[in-house]
């Protein structure tokens, strides 16, 4: 004898419930979608605005001074290959988008990563969140962001917050757990409150874990911003999609190179800088 279940209609019920949101909530997306596209196409213009060898030059620069001469002669030849493969805008394209969502998941990591630190009660709610947002195929936060942001790369930012921020959060209470008991209870002794010893003695020491979380966050936002061109976003992963689309190889590689080019850039950047605090 077969028994037929009746089916849980989680599908429904998520649907309805972004549909609530969209429709209640359609003025606040905007606004945001607005800002948020003159940000990028404010960055993307100062940036293209300049020639592409004196921008390498600069950029070469800062990379000598922040992470060494080695890394410098990296961006140098990287960025020249980039600009020689006809590949300049797509990504300074990719680069703006990943800037943007990071800082934007920087902001909202950092303070979220505090309070789970400071707070045990706030951790044990929130991990079960990062969970569950780092287990979720990145593919699924494209579904969401077009209904509130619509296609192209406002919605391709939204999805790579929700998807690189868990590394800020999870590194920024690893960094501020670990800082050593004696220390805290030597503030303690002097009197000091939460919010000094937060300040003078647990960020300063966390910094170095801090900054492989933002590391991560980076990395996590580049390979999100790739996979958000199937939703319009453009930049070097709209490069990708279109050799797909037009089953040319060659141009693909070309564009996956170019990716990991870029990967590698701000992964040793953002390595140098962290270990600067150690």
């Amino acid at each position: 004898m077969n028994i037929t279940i009746p089916k849980f209609p989680l599908d429904k019920l998520i649907e309805a419930f972004l549909d609530m949101l969209t429709s209640n909530f359609a003025f606040i997306t905007k606004a945001l979608s607005k800002i948020t596209g003159n940000a990028i196409d404010f960055i993307v213009d100062g940036l293209m605005f300049f020639p592409p060898l004196l921008l390498i030059l600069v950029l070469t620069g800062l990379g000598w001074w922040l992470a060494g001469r080695k890394i410098g002669i990296m961006a140098l030849v990287g960025l020249t290959l980039l600009w020689n493969l006809r590949l300049w805008l797509p990504t300074i394209e990719t680069v703006t988008l990943v800037i943007l969502a990071t800082f934007a998941a920087v902001a909202l990591g950092l303070p979220l990563g505090i309070l789970a630190a400071l707070f045990p009660r706030f951790k044990k709610i929130i991990m079960p969140i990062l969970d569950f947002m780092q287990t979720m195929p990145a593919f699924v936060y494209l579904i969401p962001a077009i209904p509130f942001f619509g296609l192209g790369p406002v919605s391709a930012i939204f999805a790579t917050v929700i998807f690189a921020m868990p590394p800020a959060i999870r590194l920024t209470i690893l960094g501020i757990v670990q800082v050593p008991e004696e220390l805290i209870e030597a503030a303690d002794a002097f009197g000091c409150n939460k919010k000094q010893k937060l300040v003078k003695i647990q960020l300063p020491l966390a910094i170095p874990t801090i900054m492989a979380g933002i590391n991560q966050t980076i990395m996590l936002a580049l390979s999100m911003v790739v996979i958000a061109a199937m939703i319009g976003a453009g930049g070097l992963g709209g490069e990708v999609w279109k050799a797909i689309q037009r089953l040319q190889p060659g141009m693909g590689f070309e564009a996956g190179i170019a990716i990991v080019i870029l990967a590698m850039l701000l992964d040793r950047i953002t390595q140098k800088i962290g270990q600067k605090y150690k």
